[in-house]
């Protein structure tokens, strides 16, 4: 059925449309946008709010968000707690849920990323095996269920599944990564093949690739499977800690991004995740590779990993999205600015997120995290909403008071600086409420299995 959307406004590339009208067709895509009323005998749903393009979650490793909290207490104030001592709490915590634990997380967490604004995050996958370590008999099982998550909860999805192999460079895996392991390049090919299936079932879903670090899998096993991407999305950790850099330095006598660039053709289809301790020959490397880097603020914060040198990326034309990783926030306005602020810190200067072209740094902060998070969607559509394409939106309450009292040229600035769930009227995918007037639409039921599951998991 065809509906017109009236809008306060409609972000667009250039400026903003008010008021601005959209008509989609019953499958949710755009067929008309105008700032003309359409003379149609159809619905028209008035909207007290401005709709910006939804926002694009490119790194989450779903399960996590039930542990938000839980590695912060110390039992040892004098002792050294730091990336790997909390890596011992998640992999713990990995080694607990059965399928359908891990799907109420999963939809759980995909409907408070709706709540926020986002409308599509790509799941950095990598409990594909039984507690046990041993495959399922449906190989992508925990793939699937990470699929049946987003389409409960209303969220597109990139279903990444990882490639994790060993336990360091040259190293075998441990134990408590049993769930994660595929031996060979064969194995994980396989999955690969059984996530892409899984995705058909839910039209908002598609599959990328994934390589869970360089200390996770070996050089000959990245060349297959790369051989094998194509053009989907290619995700990968790297040089997220100091340790991490020093392995590789004894191991491949390189460091991390400089040998990824020597070794392979990195593209505009790599998406290096982290990537927060870079020298100034590698941050270029990465700019002139056309790949993206993934910033996580919140969660790079949390477990104290470092500060990207966003200044020097962003001067050499290098693109970046934004991801909230281990969930510890969820809010994508948190995100863009904890990544502004910790630029501010460092440099002793407040115009961080700005172009050539681009002042406005709430602007310039949303144009980038969308157009490089669609990327790592494998979406390459930079216009923010045109005919043709689903209306996926996050709507911005009008009547928030900061909003109601700003004018158009202030309010992504006035949005990103000061903004938080309350500022979300709703969000919107295929040109449908998932969340409307602030609450999502299968709350209840949601709330209400996660509950459950936590409680029989017994770890909060």
């Amino acid at each position: 059925m065809n509906k017109v959307w009236e809008f306060e406004g409609l972000l667009q590339q250039d400026d903003w449309i008010s008021p601005a009208y959209v008509t989609t067709d019953n499958s949710g895509l755009i067929t008309d946008i105008s700032t003309q009323k359409p003379i149609l005998d159809i619905e028209v749903e008035s909207v007290a709010g401005y709709a910006i393009p939804g926002f694009q979650n490119a790194h989450s490793h779903a399960f996590q968000y039930a542990m938000s909290g839980l590695a912060e207490i110390h039992p040892d104030p004098t002792s050294q707690d730091d990336f790997w001592s909390w890596r011992e709490t998640m992999y713990n915590i990995a080694l607990t849920m059965d399928p359908e634990q891990f799907e109420h997380i999963a939809t759980m967490l995909y409907a408070e990323m709706l709540s926020h604004g986002y409308t599509q995050v790509a799941e950095f996958h990598y409990v594909h095996h039984d507690k046990e370590g041993k495959p399922y008999a449906q190989l992508a099982e925990m793939g699937n269920r990470l699929v049946s998550a987003a389409q409960t909860a209303g969220i597109g999805i990139t279903l990444v599944p990882i490639f994790y192999q060993q336990g360091g460079f040259g190293k075998a895996p441990s134990d408590k990564q049993r769930r994660f392991i595929s031996k060979n390049a064969e194995s994980y090919l396989e999955l690969l093949s059984a996530s892409d299936s899984a995705t058909k079932k839910y039209n908002k879903a598609n599959v990328g690739l994934g390589i869970h670090s360089l200390r996770a899998v070996d050089q000959e096993s990245i060349t297959a499977v790369l051989n094998e991407a194509k053009q989907m999305p290619i995700h990968i950790h790297i040089a997220e800690q100091l340790k991490e850099v020093e392995d590789c330095l004894e191991f491949y006598g390189q460091r991390p991004v400089e040998w990824l660039l020597n070794n392979f053709a990195v593209n505009e289809n790599f998406h290096l995740v982290h990537a927060t301790h870079l020298t100034a020959e590698e941050t270029t490397g990465i700019a002139k590779s056309g790949a993206h880097v993934v910033l996580c603020p919140s969660t790079e914060g949390n477990l104290g990993d470092g500060i990207f040198p966003l200044g020097q990326f962003q001067q050499q034309g290098g693109q970046w999205s934004i991801g909230t990783d281990s969930h510890i926030g969820i809010n994508p306005l948190e995100e863009l600015r904890i990544l502004d602020y910790g630029q501010r810190l460092t440099t002793h200067r407040r115009n961080q997120l700005i172009s050539p072209t681009n002042g406005d740094a709430g602007r310039f902060g949303i144009d980038m995290a969308l157009k490089a998070g669609r990327k790592a969607m494998g979406n390459h559509t930079v216009a923010y909403f045109e005919v043709g394409q689903p209306l996926d939106a996050a709507v911005i309450d009008a009547q928030t008071p900061l909003i109601a009292t700003s004018n158009p040229k202030n309010l992504l600035s006035t949005m990103v600086y000061s903004g938080d769930r309350t500022f979300i009227l709703g969000t919107m995918v295929n040109g449908a409420w998932k969340v409307k007037n602030k609450i999502h639409y299968a709350s209840d039921q949601i709330v209400s299995n996660f509950k459950t599951s936590i409680k029989a998991l017994k770890f909060r």
